[in-house]
């Protein structure tokens, strides 16, 4: 499959499994601040890791990794339903920690930045 398809694939699926998590999940463990990030969907299509992010501590994000691991069969039903391709693939949550990643790179920054401004060098 080239790269252009696999790509429209991943962010089709990545739309339809957002609305799906948007409108059909009810479990309390997904909170309704749950976003897809990305969707990396494997070139042989049998696997999909779906990489979310959850506003909130650590806890509040495994929890809802647990809603959506059990809630995983439906979603998988739902895209199939609503996608027109031969095989769906199978949903991996992950969390994606992008976000966390870039906000201490950015105070790591900011206190090199702070350290430099006020060395005795200049």
């Amino acid at each position: 499959m080239s790269v252009d398809r696999l790509s429209k694939l991943s962010e089709q699926i990545k739309k339809e499994i957002s609305n799906i998590i948007q409108t059909e999940i009810k479990d309390p463990r997904v909170p309704i601040l749950t976003s897809i990030v990305h969707v990396d969907v494997t070139k042989d299509l049998r696997y999909a890791k779906v990489f979310i992010s959850v506003f909130g501590e650590e806890e509040k994000k495994v929890k809802c990794i647990e809603g959506l691991k059990s809630a995983s069969g439906y979603i998988r039903k739902e895209v199939g339903s609503r996608m027109n391709i031969r095989y769906i693939p199978e949903l991996i949550f992950e969390i994606d920690r992008s976000i966390e990643y870039g906000m201490h790179i950015d105070k790591v920054i900011k206190e090199m930045k702070k350290n430099n401004d006020t060395s005795p060098d200049r």
